[in-house]
């Protein structure tokens, strides 16, 4: 198994890298999160997962050890393989991810390509548990975030807006600003996308 690749990068896409490692050129698919961290840099080390299948062997690489621990139970979903975790990973920041899980928003997991909501509330299953357990201080954060969100949901309902233009407008949102916002914020942010 190899754990990691560090080396200079030869060739890089928001999809993959290829990392030369003493001139032997490894092949790296990674994900958008990825590929916003190491963008600007010549040199990196990824950690890697290496995925062995009949026709094909493939590594696929993250910036830190969180995300590819996140990668790691994604792929040991049932139906869940390593291109949906990485669409997933590239849709989704790592903490952003483990705080749907935790809070249970389908809506945001649905958001993903090709995540629908058999898939999404399987993840949400076998996850939530495994996530809070690893995450025991973000617990406050997310009760705070799905209150807010919660209020954000009904404000946009009183002003006439569909549950599903407004569940996807907060979703983009939340997805482009992973910070900390009031309501009012969200929902400034929201109505500028309807």
């Amino acid at each position: 198994m190899i754990a990691y690749i560090d080396g200079n990068m030869a060739y890089k896409t928001p999809t993959s890298v290829v990392i030369d490692v003493q001139g032997i050129g490894y092949e790296v698919n990674i994900s958008l999160y990825t590929y916003e961290k190491i963008v600007n840099a010549e040199r990196c080390r990824l950690f890697t997962h290496q995925v062995i299948k009949e026709d094909a062997h493939q590594l696929f690489g993250f910036f830190d050890e969180d995300e590819r621990s996140i990668f790691r139970h994604l792929i040991s979903i049932s139906g869940v393989g390593p291109n949906t975790a990485r669409m997933i990973l590239s849709s989704l920041a790592p903490d952003e991810l483990k705080r749907a899980i935790i809070q249970g928003d389908i809506t945001l997991l649905k958001s993903v390509k090709g995540v629908g909501p058999k898939s999404a509330q399987r993840i949400i299953i076998e996850l939530q548990d495994v996530l809070s357990k690893d995450t025991a201080g973000g617990l406050l954060v997310v009760s705070d975030k799905s209150r807010i969100l919660n209020e954000a949901l009904a404000a946009m309902a009183a002003l006439g807006f569909t549950k599903m233009v407004a569940e996807k407008a907060i979703a983009r949102v939340l997805r482009e600003n992973p910070g900390q916002m009031t309501v009012e914020e969200l929902i400034k942010k929201a109505l500028k996308l309807i």
